[in-house]
């Protein structure tokens, strides 16, 4: 079972500024629909698989396909089992103020449609790995999580518009420091800020 304990979050007490519900409060309702997702998922696979492995082995191809999906069934729900809520890496918000994608080592979908995580792999999920400071590729901001026995124990938010740090009290160093340059709104300083994002970008 992956039912979700009271937080999906368990920040060492020198972060505790991290748990403020105005930060964690949206991530802490999807995870809680990623534990019912997963446990509904795991249910049903777990009943595909048994079905699959009682039905008639047949021959040729049609053996081929039954082998084939007991593979396919069994990986996912190995895969399922093995992470848990961690296999949520991040997640990204685009420029024009649409709700954030969940970024995930595997895509999962609820049983009204409603993609929670997208799988890494998948261009949907490029901007996520992809985007720099010079180059954002239509995000806003970018979250990223580190786990620890299942839950979360630290994040960090990357903020590629310096006017939308507010509400951000996470920043990654980079976003933090050109987050502060951008608090002096002259010509001069946008010029240079402009010049330390690319050149950073161009450096990793």
């Amino acid at each position: 079972m992956n039912t979700l304990p009271t937080s999906a979050f368990l920040l060492p007490d020198h972060l505790s500024p991290k748990a403020d519900p105005a930060l964690i409060a949206a991530d802490e309702q999807h995870f809680a629909a990623i534990a019912r997702t997963l446990d509904t998922s795991i249910a049903e696979l777990t009943a595909r698989l048994d079905a699959e492995r009682r039905a008639p082995g047949g021959t040729g191809r049609q053996a081929m396909d039954r082998d084939a999906e007991i593979h396919r069934l069994t990986a996912r729900l190995r895969t399922l089992r093995r992470f848990g809520l961690d296999l949520c890496l991040g997640h990204m918000a685009g420029e024009d103020g649409s709700a954030p994608v969940y970024v995930g080592r595997l895509g999962l979908t609820d049983s009204e449609g409603r993609r929670l995580l997208v799988d890494w792999r998948s261009p949907a999920a490029e901007p996520f790995f992809g985007a720099t400071h010079a180059n954002p590729m239509g995000l806003r901001s970018r979250r990223r999580y580190r786990w620890s026995n299942g839950r979360i124990s630290d994040y960090w938010d990357e903020v590629f518009d310096p006017d939308a740090v507010a509400g951000h009290a996470a920043l990654d160093d980079q976003s933090a420091f050109i987050a502060g340059l951008g608090s002096n709104r002259s010509e001069r300083m946008r010029d240079v800020l402009g010049t330390i994002q690319a050149d950073q970008d161009a450096i990793i």
